[in-house]
């Protein structure tokens, strides 16, 4: 089970692991965390990183060490890790791999309710995923390519991590789809008929009330 920890925005992690390497001020932090792609690997909102920073502070896991002026621009306040920040940062990653995430993706939530549309709807909108999630896939699998010539594998890790929910999800996806449209997916007819009257036929409805059983 996922820790209750003192600051639990994933924005918090990511300030702290850029920490890991040397005392920053946000904007610097903000700057090396855009151009290593992190907004890729978890949700940022950026928006909140100098709240976040503050609630590190508040809770002993970031300090300020110093405040510099650069020119006119205002005065920026440089952080560093503390003990408590480096404990923390290593215990939440430890917790982030070895803990399976069993939350229900929302598209699994869309599966469980499609019969709300017909079967012809709900080819067209997986259709439509399978080329979303085809463009993705072109797309992240080109820019790998790019990294790969001077870019250590272990510091890739995660987009092939990507890449490989990419292409199971497109497999499954496209097997479901040529069922549904080739008549292969049992019970397509009866769906059908739900659709035109609103009963559920009696097998069905006696799978959806004993909830699957």
């Amino acid at each position: 089970m996922a820790k209750r920890r003192k600051v639990g925005n994933m924005l918090g992690l990511a300030v702290l692991s850029v920490l890991l390497e040397r005392p920053m001020h946000p904007y610097e932090m903000a700057t090396v965390l855009r151009e290593r792609g992190k907004d890729d690997d978890m949700k940022i909102k950026w928006g909140s990183l100098y709240t976040v920073v503050g609630n590190l502070g508040k809770h002993g896991l970031v300090e300020a060490v110093e405040s510099v002026r650069e020119g006119a621009r205002p005065e920026r306040t440089i952080y560093r890790l503390t003990e408590a920040g480096r404990a923390e940062v290593e215990d939440w990653v430890r917790e982030l791999l070895g803990e399976p995430d069993f939350e229900p993706p929302k598209f699994r939530a869309g599966l469980s309710m499609m019969l709300a549309l017909g079967p012809e709807t709900v080819a067209e909108q997986l259709g439509d995923r399978l080329g979303v999630l085809e463009e993705r896939l072109r797309a992240r699998t080109e820019a790998l390519k790019g990294y790969r010539a001077d870019v250590p594998r272990l510091m890739l890790v995660e987009a092939e991590y990507e890449l490989a929910l990419l292409r199971a999800e497109i497999d499954w996806v496209r097997a479901l789809l040529h069922d549904l449209t080739t008549g292969a997916l049992p019970g397509v007819a009866e769906w059908r008929l739900f659709r035109e009257t609103g009963q559920l036929p009696e097998d069905l409805s006696a799978f959806a009330e004993g909830g699957g059983e």
